[in-house]
């Protein structure tokens, strides 16, 4: 027979849990109101989702206070306070995701009052992925199931790689005069909070994983690790550097680029990387504003002192560098032989720097606040 401790832990854990069901609830409908009102225009519903946020606040500061109360009380162990660290944990990221949902909801009233309306075929997928990732990660939660929390969080990747897919399509559509440039923005931001929506979701599971093995499998490696390169125009050596870091084939690394004032790309330089078995012709510039969450970048490499601009104000946890590194690509003048081998010292400057760069970062992954011989 269970003693009266044991009941009483019990159903403070039921109620725990319970309520975090609820919010995650109230969190998983606004998204897909979110997605419906897109599509449909009904800005009703896109009100709505912002009214209701509230709710999903409220429930976040009771679930905060119900698990304080758990800890003085009950003063867990084993188990029970892996499972209420993991809800505190996830607590949050409950109530972040619910100011994704709000946030595309406020961003769907200034899409749909424009003409022509965009195809949201993509921008559709990717919320089909994410919103069932948060549903699984939930369901993990409540079942204890670290399988599932695994397999949720392999759908990451594909998530990611549908936002590029969508910002690189909403830049080509803006510069072919196929998009109203007032909806540029609020389009990479839906398609943004869709997909961080996935990133919460990966952490979530990590909080299961922890709460059912014990084993904490933050930091090592499990999410992409971002690289942003800047330059002016994002036309020459952003690109290249870009276009490098990919090539490189490192799964662990996104890297991406963009300029203070962005330009046509170069297409000589389009061409010089076609000849070292790099495509870049379907590359687009981008400005620094239309990267999605610049914040969530690891490292900022500046390729110009404009381009130092970039860097976040400190304190901060991104790492800031400057590359004074050969002359901007787009400046380069004089014959096709001079032309090429500038390009070919370019090519090899920031060859030689990003794979430094990602060397040095997979040894702290090694040997995370060890020495160095």
């Amino acid at each position: 027979m269970s003693t009266h401790y044991e009941e009483t832990l019990q159903r403070s854990i039921d109620l725990i849990r319970g309520q975090m069901l609820k919010m995650a609830g109230l969190a998983e409908r606004a998204l897909q109101a979110g997605l419906k009102a897109l599509l449909k225009r009904n800005r009703q519903l896109a009100y709505s989702i912002i009214l209701r946020d509230q709710y999903i606040d409220e429930l976040e500061k009771e679930v905060d206070r119900l698990c304080l109360e758990f800890l003085v009380r009950q003063q867990p162990v084993g188990g029970h306070l892996r499972f209420v660290y993991a809800a505190i944990k996830i607590n949050n990221e409950l109530e972040r995701i619910g100011d994704y949902a709000e946030s595309i909801a406020r961003q769907i009233l200034v899409v749909s009052a424009v003409e022509p309306q965009p195809l949201y075929s993509k921008l559709e997928k990717i919320a089909n992925l994410a919103i069932p990732m948060f549903h699984n990660a939930i369901q993990a939660f409540v079942d204890q199931n670290a399988e599932l929390a695994k397999s949720a969080m392999e759908m990451e990747l594909q998530v990611d790689n549908i936002r590029n897919d969508i910002d690189g399509e909403l830049v080509h559509l803006r510069q072919k005069g196929k998009l109203p440039l007032e909806a540029l923005a609020p389009l990479m931001i839906i398609t943004s909070r869709y997909e961080r929506v996935a990133d919460q979701a990966c952490n979530i599971c990590e909080e299961v994983l922890y709460m059912c093995t014990g084993q904490n499998i933050k930091h090592k490696g499990t999410e992409a690790f971002r690289v942003l390169f800047v330059g002016e125009n994002n036309a020459g050596r952003s690109q290249m550097a870009e276009a490098i870091g990919n090539s490189l084939g490192q799964p662990k690394f996104i890297f991406s680029s963009a300029g203070v004032k962005p330009k046509p790309i170069d297409q000589r330089m389009v061409r010089f990387m076609a000849e070292k078995g790099i495509d870049i012709s379907h590359h687009f510039t981008k400005s620094l504003d239309q990267i999605p969450n610049l914040e969530h970048y690891q490292v900022i490499v500046a390729l110009s002192k404009k381009a130092e601009k970039a860097f976040p104000p400190r304190p901060t946890k991104t790492v800031s560098i400057s590359w004074e590194g050969p002359v901007a690509l787009t400046q380069i003048k004089g014959s096709e032989k001079e032309v090429k081998a500038a390009y070919e010292k370019t090519f090899k400057f920031l060859d030689n720097h990003i794979r430094d760069l990602v060397q040095a970062i997979l040894g702290d992954e090694t040997h995370p606040g060890g020495s160095h011989d």
